[in-house]
This record gives C-alpha cells, structure tokens and sequence, in this order.
C-alpha cells in the first residue's frame, strides 16, 4: 500500500516536470510569433494550452485523492500540498503564455510589438525560458541552490519591465492600441518569472522545512 501510494506521489512530482516543459515550449514559440508575425504559432500555443489545462486538472485531483485516501502527515503532506500550489502556478504561466500568443493573432499580419522595445521583449523572452528551464531542474533535482538563482532572474525581469515603461512615457509614436499591447505583454512576461519563482520556493519549502521570504 505504501509503495502505490509513493507512486501516486512520484507521479505528480513528473507531472509538474513535465508541465515546466510544456509552459517552457509554449513561452518560446508565443515569442516567436509575437516578434515574427507568425499565425501558425500563435495558434499553436492557444490550442496548446488545453493540454496544459488537462494535466494541472489530473494532477490536482490526484493529489486531492491521495490527501482523501491516504491522509498523510509530516512530509508526505507537504509534498502534497506543495504541489497543489505548484501545479496551480505552472497552469497559470501556461495561461501567460497563451494570453502572449493570442496578442500575436490578433494584431496579425503585422508584428505586434514596434521596433522600439523589440530587443526588451526578445530579452525578457530569454530570462522566461532561463526561469522556467532552471524551474524544471530545480523540481527534478531539488537543487536550493540553484532556486537561489532563479530571485536573481526575476531581479533582471523586473528591470527589463521598468525599461518597457521607460520607452511607453518617452516618445511614443505608435498610439494608444500598441501602447496597452506593449504594456500587457510586460506584465505577462513579468508575471511568467513571478510564478517560477514561486515553483522553486516550493521546493525549498519541501526540502527545508521553510518557504524563503519573498
């Protein structure tokens, strides 16, 4: 009995590895069709995301199962627990990055973002695949130090978000339409970083005892 249950328990901790992967991909390919014009991708991401919704549901009900059925205690519990807060932010980076593709689609054929804060969004691409990649490993190795990491990338994130407001009060020449765009897409990719993060301070909560001050 014991042994099934740390399967179930195995279990989820893969599904919140893969679901990195997933949110991880989707991420990319939203940025590609954001600075590319590229349809094919935006969609691609939109549709995507029910996979995403269907792996965040099974897992979440698999660990509403095992608190029912097993109910744990001490560790396992906050395996548990943790991973309900976990799964509940890798869906909501998966809804960021759809939201980030359905921008591309609707401002399609043209590119969405103007060549003024083109370079921000492609570097606030990089460190949301920085993030979500390191998120992943820290899950499958339970590496604190590498979580570490991660609060130095939201640092970077959050001043590449700064400089997108930099560029919206200065000379803007692009209209009010591109400027709401530009400023949801900043906060998108803001709160991407905001919810790994948060992934890996679960898992220093899971390995110590403690959730890192924010």
């Amino acid at each position: 009995m014991r042994d099934t249950f740390h399967d179930e328990l195995d279990q989820i901790g893969t599904a919140l590895i893969e679901m990195t992967q997933l949110v991880g991909t989707a991420m990319s390919k939203a940025t590609t069709a954001l600075l590319t014009a590229d349809l094919a991708a935006a969609e691609e991401v939109v549709s995507g995301d029910d996979k995403v919704n269907v792996l965040y549901a099974e897992t979440e009900e698999r660990a509403f199962d095992l608190l029912a059925r097993q109910q744990p205690v001490a560790g396992d519990l906050r395996v548990i627990v943790t991973g309900l807060r976990m799964v509940a932010s890798l869906e909501r980076m998966g809804d960021l990055a759809a939201h980030i593709a359905k921008i591309a689609r609707l401002r399609y054929p043209q590119v969405a973002v103007p060549e003024e804060v083109r370079d921000v969004i492609r570097q606030m691409s990089v460190i949301a695949q920085n993030v979500v990649t390191k998120a992943g490993a820290v899950l499958a190795g339970h590496d604190i130090e590498l979580a570490a990491e991660l609060e130095r990338d939201d640092d970077a994130m959050d001043e590449l978000h700064k400089r997108l407001f930099t560029v919206l009060l200065g000379d803007w020449t692009h209209g009010i339409e591109a400027a709401i765009d530009v400023t949801l897409l900043g906060r998108f990719y803001e709160r991407y970083a905001d919810h790994a993060v948060s992934v890996s301070r679960r898992v220093v909560q899971l390995v110590t005892g403690e959730l890192p001050p924010s």
